[in-house]
C-alpha cells in the first residue's frame, strides 16, 4: 500500500522514500521502542569497540584504512575522541582525584602561587578535554609538517581524533590505574603524570610512522621534529596567554586574590 512522505511529499511504494530517505510512518508503540534500543546499542557497541580495538593495536594504520574509504564498520573518529576525553576527565576528577591531588602537592611549596596552583591543578586533571580543544591546531601543525604528503588539513582533524582516542586509551587502561593505585605516594604520582603527558613523543612519531607506510621512517621523524618546534611555539604562547587572561579574570572579579603579587612591605 502506497504511502505520502511527510518529509517531502513523494509517494512511498516501500518502506523507504525513494526521494528523502524518510522512513515510511509507523505509529510509535512498544515493538518501534524496542527496535530503536536495540539498534542502538548493537550499533554503538559494534562501532565503538571495533574503532576502540583497532585504533589500540594499530592507530596509524586504523586512521589510514579510515580515511582511505574503509568506514562501514568504524564509529566516527571524533566522537570517539570526545567519549573518551569524557571517560578520561570523569575518572581524573571523579575517581583518581587528580586535581585535588596536585593541590595537595603544591600546598606544600609554600613559593608557588595559587594561581599557578590552580593552573597546575586544571591542566592535569582536564588534559584530555584541553587536547580535544587543541586537536583543530594540531591538525594545522601536523598539516604543516608533512605538506606534499597528499592529506588535507580535515584528514588531519582525523588523523588528530585518532592520536587522541590512542592517547585517552592508554591513559584510561594504564596510567590511571597506577595513579590511583599510588595516589598517595607523591612523587610516584608526579612521575606518572609526566610520563603520560611525555608519551605524546612517542605516540605521535609510532602513529605517522604506520600511516605513511611507503615513507622511510627517517622523513617521518624530521617532519615530526617540525611539528614538535610548532607545537612549542604554540604551547608557550597559550600558557603566557592563560596567565594573562587569568590575571585579568582575578583583577576584574577577585582584585583581593592579586595581593599575593604585590611586594612584601618594607621594614
Amino acid at each position: 500500500m502506497e504511502a505520502t512522505c511527510l518529509n517531502c511529499n513523494t509517494e512511498i511504494a516501500q518502506n523507504f522514500c525513494a526521494n528523502c530517505g524518510q522512513k515510511k510512518y509507523k505509529r510509535i508503540d512498544r515493538k518501534y521502542i524496542w527496535d530503536e534500543v536495540q539498534y542502538s546499542t548493537v550499533h554503538m557497541n559494534k562501532g565503538f569497540f571495533y574503532s576502540l580495538k583497532n585504533t589500540l593495536k594499530n592507530p596509524g594504520k586504523t586512521a589510514r584504512t579510515f580515511i582511505d574509504g574503509n568506514r562501514v564498520n568504524h564509529y566516527k573518529p571524533i566522537a570517539l575522541a570526545f567519549i573518551l576525553s569524557g571517560i578520561s576527565a570523569f575518572i581524573s576528577f571523579k575517581i583518581v582525584g587528580l586535581g585535588d591531588m596536585m593541590n595537595a602537592m603544591q600546598d606544600e611549596q609554600i613559593a608557588k602561587s595559587d594561581m599557578m596552583k590552580d593552573i597546575n591543578a586544571f591542566n592535569q586533571t582536564y588534559n584530555s578535554l584541553i587536547f580535544l580543544a587543541l586537536i583543530p591546531f594540531f591538525a594545522l601543525f601536523t598539516k604543516w609538517s608533512f605538506k606534499s604528503w597528499g592529506h588535507n588539513f580535515y584528514e588531519h582533524v582525523v588523523m588528530n581524533a585518532f592520536i587522541l582516542a590512542y592517547y585517552n586509551s592508554i591513559t584510561i587502561i594504564l596510567f590511571y590505574p597506577l595513579m590511583f593505585l599510588f595516589k598517595d605516594n607523591e612523587s610516584m604520582v608526579m612521575i606518572m603524570t609526566s610520563i603520560a603527558t611525555l608519551s605524546f613523543l612517542i605516540i605521535i612519531p609510532y602513529f605517522f610512522k604506520e600511516f605513511y607506510k611507503e615513507y622511510p621512517f627517517k622523513q617521518v621523524l624530521k617532519r615530526f621534529l617540525i611539528f614538535v618546534v610548532l607545537a612549542f611555539i604554540f604551547s608557550a604562547i597559550l600558557f603566557v596567554a592563560a596567565i594573562f587572561g587569568y590575571i585579568m579574570y582575578q583583577a576584574t572579579f577577585h582584585p583581593e586574590a592579586l595581593k599575593q603579587f604585590a611586594p612584601p612591605p618594607k621594614p
